[in-house]
């Protein structure tokens, strides 16, 4: 399913070529590269008459150090992972119920991102976009898992979902940029993640393609 995907939505042909043009390393390293470990997320977009996009709401957890954030769904790279992108697949399947290995079409891959802040866990983050059918749900499946929302892709491009956030730090208060969707707030990682897609985005071409 996922290659007549590509062929039967243009918009997915678009997609694939304009993330064709960032490089990303196509060698995963060791699992536990020096001291940092490796984990991956999903960019997973629904090919309904509006694309959008999957975004999950983490639960509250003392063990999470993302508790209650807003994120794409993902995890570290497990031993048994064939690579970077098989861990998106199950991480995704495992928090979400989408099945990226049967249903997703691969369309790209983004920067990888690291977290700056000392406090937080010493990791990279690989970032894959997938395609997935318009009949596509998603759920919570996992207890790590509060909520799950689709998102219009447009409500990216909005300037009125553009803003800024102030967090708390043990250093004080500091002002992140961020988007507000669905009524939450995304910022850190995820907003770093989904700005880089939407630079490589092709609005202009997806627009065209829908006509007047």
């Amino acid at each position: 399913m996922p290659e007549p995907l590509i062929k039967t939505d243009p918009r997915f042909w678009l997609l694939s070529e304009a993330l064709a043009s960032y490089a990303g390393d196509d060698d995963d390293p060791p699992i536990h590269e020096g001291e940092r470990l490796q984990a991956a997320v999903s960019v997973v977009i629904r090919g309904r008459s509006e694309l959008d996009f999957l975004l999950i709401k983490r639960a509250r957890s003392e063990r999470d150090p993302w508790s209650g954030h807003m994120a794409l769904p993902g995890g570290r790279r497990d031993g048994a992972d064939a690579g970077l992108q098989a861990t998106a697949c199950r991480e995704t399947m495992e928090e979400t119920g989408v099945d990226l290995a049967r249903l997703g079409a691969p369309l790209g891959r983004l920067e990888d991102v690291a977290p700056t802040s000392p406090l937080l866990p010493k990791l990279t983050i690989s970032s894959f976009v997938f395609g997935v059918p318009a009949s596509t749900e998603a759920f919570v499946a996992s207890a790590e898992i509060e909520r799950v929302y689709w998102v219009p892709v447009h409500d990216l491009h909005d300037p009125r979902n553009h803003g800024s956030v102030e967090i708390d730090l043990p250093g004080g208060p500091r002002s992140f940029p961020c988007f507000h969707l669905v009524g939450q707030t995304v910022w850190g990682l995820t907003h770093r993640i989904l700005r880089h897609f939407l630079r490589l985005y092709p609005e202009p071409e997806l627009r065209a393609l829908a006509g007047p």
